[in-house]
């Protein structure tokens, strides 16, 4: 599974942004999905996930309530919405695709395949 993710860029505090990660080489319907961020200085940061039911979303504290996580399996693509940012949701983010499960699905480990990642910048 090869995974493009796009949809970055810079916008003020308080904006809005919608990431996609386009999946290609086969399909990910039976894959947990997920974004994960890397600011500077931090280490790589669980963002939020989706189970390959669709049976539930999970979300890091920070960003619940202001980020929502989306897939659609007939285009093979996952979204990542994202409102209220604040500058310190600057960060690479990093989409991914692995079978995890509701007991790790936190965990980079346990993700095979990752997106080559999408700059995100909020200023104050």
């Amino acid at each position: 599974v090869q995974l493009q993710a796009s949809g970055g860029g810079l916008v003020q505090a308080g904006g809005s942004l919608r990431l996609s990660c386009a999946a290609s080489g086969r399909t990910f319907s039976s894959y947990t999905v997920a974004w994960f961020r890397l600011a500077p200085g931090k280490e790589r940061e669980f963002v939020a996930a989706h189970s390959w039911s669709g049976s539930r979303p999970y979300y890091a504290d920070s960003v619940k309530g202001r980020f929502t996580i989306s897939r659609d399996n007939a285009k093979n693509t996952v979204y990542l919405q994202m409102n209220s940012l604040k500058p310190e949701d600057t960060a690479v983010y990093y989409c991914a695709a692995g079978y995890a499960s509701g007991s790790n699905y936190y965990l980079t480990r346990v993700y095979d395949y990752w997106g080559q990642g999408t700059l995100v910048t909020v200023s104050s």
